[in-house]
């Protein structure tokens, strides 16, 4: 069967300003997204799914789940405050989201199959899909992959950024994820905070549907134990390195050349524009995706 693309787009972008996964970055108003969609489907992708939050559902559908129409299958998971298990609730002035480890949570009744996690405003590059088909084309049980960027290759000029930074041992297996918060460029280099090569996980992902019975306990208990605070999240990465420590799952981590380009803030635009524009005219990609 072929694997599933699982996309979590239900964040607004509050730093960008905006709905940044509808945004054009291509020559023919293509979105960072639409990239993903095009290799992952060239890679051997059956379908996508996207997680979104309801009230921009109508927008997301003629924007974006319109141009992959006759393409590949989409589907549609809604992400919000009180999807929850049963037995918890909201507390009062919860505002903020629960986070990506409970957005892929939210798709468990949809995916059935092996499946890719992805960032829908993050630019993977083609062999990051390549590789996770692949790999899923005979992962079992508990198997699952992570695809590594290097950490100076995934920073920002114009703001801090967020990463999960990763220890993986001599045969290539994760072994644990560490979200590491207000990165910024000045901080890499030679006697700095950080080298520029750590390995660093950018929520790109690949999982059998195994996942989600480990995931449905860490998330009862992240909700028992943190659910009361106003801005605790559960993030996927540290749920994946909770369940490396407990043996729940294997990782394999896939290193990749591919360029990543990442729109954290508006001023991120030009540079990924370029990029892509540098990519068309090396005939990576046509000069329009869909025509």
């Amino acid at each position: 069967m072929a694997p599933t693309l699982l996309v979590l787009a239900a964040g607004m972008g509050s730093r960008y300003g905006g709905l940044k996964q509808i945004d054009p970055v291509g020559p023919a108003g293509e979105t960072v997204l639409d990239y993903a969609v095009f290799d992952a489907q060239r890679a051997g992708f059956g379908r996508v799914v996207f997680v979104i939050r309801k009230d921009f559902e109508e927008l997301f559908r003629e924007k974006i789940g319109a141009r992959y129409a006759g393409r590949i299958a989409v589907d549609y998971v809604f992400q919000s405050l009180d999807v929850l298990p049963a037995g918890f609730a909201v507390p009062p002035g919860r505002e903020k989201p629960w986070g990506t480890g409970h957005a892929v949570w939210c798709a468990r009744a949809a995916v059935e199959e092996n499946f890719a996690v992805i960032n829908a405003d993050d630019f993977y590059g083609a062999d990051s899909f390549a590789q996770l088909a692949t790999f899923l084309a005979d992962a079992r049980g508990n198997q699952a992959a992570m695809v590594g960027f290097r950490l100076a290759n995934t920073l920002s000029e114009h703001g801090a950024v967020s990463r999960g930074v990763c220890i993986a041992d001599a045969a290539g297996a994760l072994r644990s994820i560490t979200e590491q918060t207000g990165i910024l460029a000045s901080e890499i280099g030679p006697g700095k905070k950080f080298s520029g090569d750590e390995l660093v996980s950018l929520n790109c992902w690949g999982f059998t549907p195994a996942l989600f019975g480990a995931l449905d306990g860490q998330l009862r208990e992240f909700l028992t134990v943190r659910g009361g605070e106003a801005k605790a999240e559960f993030y996927l990465p540290a749920a994946v390195s909770e369940q490396i420590a407990h043996g729940q799952a294997g990782v394999r981590v896939l290193p990749t050349a591919s360029a990543w380009f990442g729109v954290t803030y508006r001023e991120d635009k030009p540079r990924v524009t370029a990029a892509i524009a540098e990519l068309v005219r090396r005939g990576v990609y046509p000069a329009s995706l869909w025509s």
